[in-house]
């Protein structure tokens, strides 16, 4: 099994503590505002805290059919957060699984920085495909400003 690293910083116009709500409440908010990526994300298990599992379903079409998350650390104050994704089927069925730190930081101009590292556990000798991480990466921003778009549209939304 081989492990991939990679980290990623995104800027936004919005608070970090908005944020960090809107991602944590992701299971709420994702199938609402970006339906053309979700069906649905459900709690299996938990309160929204650490230990909760969350199933994402993706909509129909994609490359993606649905995966699972564990939430393994959950930091309100200082706006952390450490995920396991895994059990995912469709072009994620590659991974054993995936585990991402998530850290949302001022920006200095009453806008924030997510920071993101993540490490990617390949299943027996396959092979990760550059396309595939391209893709999954335009996607991943693509819906980062997307919920952007939304918190700027709705000022008093995870205010």
């Amino acid at each position: 099994m081989g492990v991939i690293r990679f980290e990623k910083e995104a800027p936004a116009a919005v608070a970090p503590s908005r944020m960090f709500k809107a991602f944590v409440d992701s299971h709420n908010l994702l199938p609402k505002i970006a339906p053309q990526a979700f069906k649905s994300i459900d709690i299996l298990q938990g309160d929204g805290g650490v230990g909760t599992i969350k199933l994402w379903n993706f909509a129909d079409g994609g490359d993606f059919k649905h995966s699972k998350q564990r939430i393994d650390a959950l930091d309100k104050d200082n706006l952390t957060c450490k995920y396991t994704v895994y059990e995912g089927e469709g072009a994620a069925e590659i991974f054993e699984k995936a585990v991402y730190d998530v850290k949302f930081e001022a920006s200095g101009n009453g806008g924030s920085i997510c920071k993101v590292a993540a490490e990617c556990h390949i299943k027996g000798d396959q092979e990760l495909k550059e396309e595939l991480m391209k893709d999954a990466e335009e996607k991943a921003t693509a819906l980062y400003n997307i919920v952007e778009a939304h918190l700027l549209a709705n000022p008093d939304l995870y205010a």
